[in-house]
């Protein structure tokens, strides 16, 4: 299998670590969906990674869907519970998670892609709003818990560890490592872990 994707972007990092917890191989073939050149649209119309390109050839896209994917196909680390109540509440985690990724992208967006005259402060702070409210609702749910959801990691772990690594690299103004210790605390033993040292991003 072959994943396309970037080193920086938090959703690849999030089915990257994924693939290493389940100890599934896949090569990451690096893409620049910014570049002129770039051919991600032959693969996903959307022109987003991650894109996964099974053993059969078929596209498979976005994070949310190329994780469960993942998860199914070994029975090592299960990430995502069966029973459906459960289900839900991990993948609610991970829809939180994600809403702090798309934020912080659009407010990157907004502040890079357009000329200073151009940009829309009110916009920018609708999305730091968006990333302040998560941060608030994703503390207070893990309160004094030692995971997001049960009494192991899941995909819910694995993907906070994501978000907030993005803001880190990114918005590091945003310190919501001072503001809420418990989400700080979950980030720094999820470091530890081989998959999440391995796909730190690059700072540059």
């Amino acid at each position: 299998m072959k994943l396309i994707g970037s080193l920086t972007s938090p959703y690849v990092r999030k089915v990257r670590i994924v693939f290493l917890e389940k100890k599934v191989d896949v090569d990451l073939a690096v893409e620049n969906v910014w570049a002129a050149d770039t051919k991600i649209a032959l693969s996903n119309p959307l022109g987003k990674v991650p894109c996964l390109i099974s053993d059969d050839g078929e596209a498979i896209y976005d994070s949310r869907v190329i994780a469960e994917y993942a998860d199914g196909l070994s029975p090592v680390s299960k990430l995502i519970p069966s029973d459906n109540r459960e289900r839900a509440a991990v993948k609610t985690w991970e829809a939180l998670a994600d809403g702090i990724m798309d934020a912080a992208v659009l407010a990157r967006l907004e502040r890079t892609w357009r000329p200073a005259e151009q940009q829309s402060t009110p916009w920018v702070d609708r999305q730091m709003e968006k990333i302040q409210a998560a941060l608030r609702q994703m503390s207070a749910q893990l309160g004094e818990n030692a995971w997001c959801h049960g009494n192991q990691m899941t995909l819910a772990d694995i993907a906070v560890g994501c978000a907030v690594g993005f803001l880190l690299l990114r918005f590091p103004d945003i310190q919501w490592q001072t503001q809420y210790p418990n989400l700080d605390t979950l980030y720094q033993k999820l470091l530890q872990r081989p998959s999440f040292s391995a796909t730190e991003p690059p700072k540059a």
